[in-house]
């Protein structure tokens, strides 16, 4: 049975398997709206080769519990944002910044 849809609240589910070096992991971006602006959003980054705990959550953010958290590695720490925006736009800068380090330590 799935979950019951209310008037003025909606989901947006985009996934994204990653290839090449990258193959098996994930980035997934859930926000949910209500009456137009964001209620709740969930942005990770998943990939069980670098990080075996916290069910593979290398990078995420969300805003579950009731306010704005990072999680990196297994740890998590509140964070200042005002806006989903701003969240999103520091999610994509920190990973590509990961895959950046990622790309440089295969290397050498």
């Amino acid at each position: 049975m799935g979950k019951k849809r209310r008037p003025g609240k909606s989901l947006k589910v985009e996934v994204h398997s990653l290839k090449g070096k990258r193959e098996g992991a994930l980035i997934k971006e859930e926000v949910w709206y209500e009456d137009g602006q964001v209620a709740a959003y969930n942005l990770v980054y998943i990939n069980l080769r670098i990080c075996p705990v916290d069910h593979g959550r290398v990078l995420g953010f969300d805003n579950s519990h009731g306010y704005h958290h990072r999680h990196f590695m297994g740890n998590t720490e509140p964070v200042e944002l005002n806006s989903y925006e701003a969240v999103y736009r520091r999610f994509i800068r920190e990973l590509h910044g990961l895959w950046r380090r990622e790309d440089e330590e295969s290397k050498g």
